[in-house]
């Protein structure tokens, strides 16, 4: 193992910690590297190691900071914020002068998950290909993003560094290029990526740490080992913010994945120390899961609830799925869908509708023939339509019995009207409740709506 991968048994947020290096030269942890980008608009922070007491000067383009090393060698400096731009060189001077090439100032997202959140866009073993992927493969010449990707890695003290860690501009070459358990870079970050830097026109970086089949507890600080093996050695690197594409680990959790996620964000969030920075989530993929074809949508149900949560976002996929499998090949509409919540919501593009209708209430009518439920939307766009032209389709409906039947609904305004003849006073409405749900209720940019249910007796 390569002597940058040290594990001390201190707190679980460090800015950085390493022994003195045998040589006591300076040594930067492989996450600040050529072809690397740097936050634009924010203190830019570089640390490393040298030998105790030693002065170390830091120069990026007009800037520079210095600092004297600690006992154990460490040294932290941040520069002034930069607007985008580059390319620069980095240099570190002390008793030795490290030069860092092609760095570009610009945004930089994490990207994490599990497989979905990992999957290339090429060929992986046990899953399809993304849609066209020679042809994306080929387009994927864009010097102005790049990429690094953390290899899994579990750990029981704070790592704090990165093994194998390096940042790739992104070439058809180097997008494919096999890491860890991953052969190629992930299509998801990538294409979220790509739709940022077209919009935004500045440099981006994207930093992909996913683990295959791991569920959202090890990443979660300070008890996961993933979190230690691979998001705290991120955390001195300034950040634009997450975006997070996981939840199969979880399927039985129901409402409880709503208080795990809120905790993995909080906890995140704290240990960057930059507020409340954009956390974008997806919501997971129609599969057949289990026998049990409501686990999913109580799964759902919970990523819904996590839009609580101040400025969070998520994509719903099951318009894009390959149902059965659960790992969709339409990850440059997951990307695209991703990179909407963050142009609106993060960078301030008014122009941009980035969610399909939610749930917001629901309100009993009566009149001539049964009674009807009137269900009121957020984030109806420019309206409400059927993705097919078709009528509206799984809806369900009960009364007071809590026995669901299947309903009518239509769009009236920006709410649908729901009911059914067979039920002459409903009291709860139910919408794509079933794992292999493809309703057809969007708005008019194209965006679906998630599942819901407006009963309440259910846990």
């Amino acid at each position: 193992m390569f002597t940058s991968l040290i594990r001390m048994a201190i707190p679980v947020v460090v800015l950085a910690v390493g022994l003195q290096p045998a040589s006591a030269e300076i040594r930067l942890p492989r996450l600040l590297n050529d072809n690397m980008v740097l936050q634009r608009e924010m203190p830019i922070p570089v640390w490393g190691w040298a030998k105790p007491n030693e002065q170390v000067t830091v120069r990026l383009g007009k800037s520079s900071a210095s600092a004297t090393t600690d006992a154990n060698g460490q040294w932290s400096v941040k520069l002034p914020k930069m607007k985008a731009g580059g390319p620069y060189q980095l240099t570190v001077a002390g008793a030795n002068t490290l030069t860092l090439s092609n760095v570009m100032i610009g945004e930089v997202w994490v990207c994490s998950g599990q497989s979905n959140a990992g999957k290339p866009i090429g060929i992986h073993p046990g899953q399809q290909p993304c849609l066209n992927y020679e042809k994306e493969i080929a387009a994927a010449d864009y010097p102005q993003i790049r990429l690094m990707e953390v290899p899994p890695e579990s750990a029981q003290t704070p790592v704090a560094d990165i093994a194998g860690a390096q940042w790739l501009v992104c070439t058809p070459q180097n997008i494919v290029v096999k890491r860890g358990e991953n052969h190629g870079y992930s299509a998801c970050a990538y294409f979220f990526g790509r739709e940022l830097h077209k919009e935004l026109k500045v440099p981006i970086g994207l930093i992909s740490a996913s683990v295959g089949g791991c569920p959202c507890e090890p990443f979660t600080p300070p008890s996961g080992d993933r979190w230690l093996g691979m998001i705290n050695p991120l955390v001195p690197f300034g950040i634009r913010g997450a975006i997070w594409y996981q939840g199969e680990g979880n399927l039985g959790n129901g409402m409880l994945y709503h208080d795990k996620m809120k905790t993995l964000i909080t906890d995140w969030r704290k240990a960057w120390a930059l507020g409340d920075f954009p956390f974008l989530f997806v919501q997971v993929a129609l599969c057949k899961y289990t026998d049990d074809v409501e686990v999913a949508p109580r799964l759902w149900e919970a990523q819904t609830a996590t839009l609580d949560v101040p400025n969070t976002g998520m994509v719903v996929t099951h318009d894009i799925s390959s149902y059965p499998d659960c790992h969709a090949t339409n990850k440059q509409e997951v990307g695209r869908r991703l990179a909407h919540w963050a142009l609106a919501k993060t960078y301030g593009k008014s122009n941009i509708v980035y969610s399909g209708p939610i749930y917001k209430s629901m309100e009993v009518t009566t009149g001539q023939g049964p009674a009807r439920i009137r269900i009121q939307f957020d984030y109806t766009g420019s309206g409400l339509a059927s993705r097919d032209g078709k009528p509206l389709d799984l809806f369900t409906i009960a009364g007071e019995d809590k026995k669901f039947v299947e309903a009518r609904a239509e769009i009236d305004g920006k709410s649908v009207v729901v009911w059914s003849d067979a039920v002459a006073k409903p009291v709860a409405v139910r919408f794509g409740w079933r794992q292999d749900a493809d309703p057809n209720l969007m708005n008019k940019e194209g965006l679906p709506a998630p599942c819901f249910r407006t009963d309440k007796w259910e846990k």
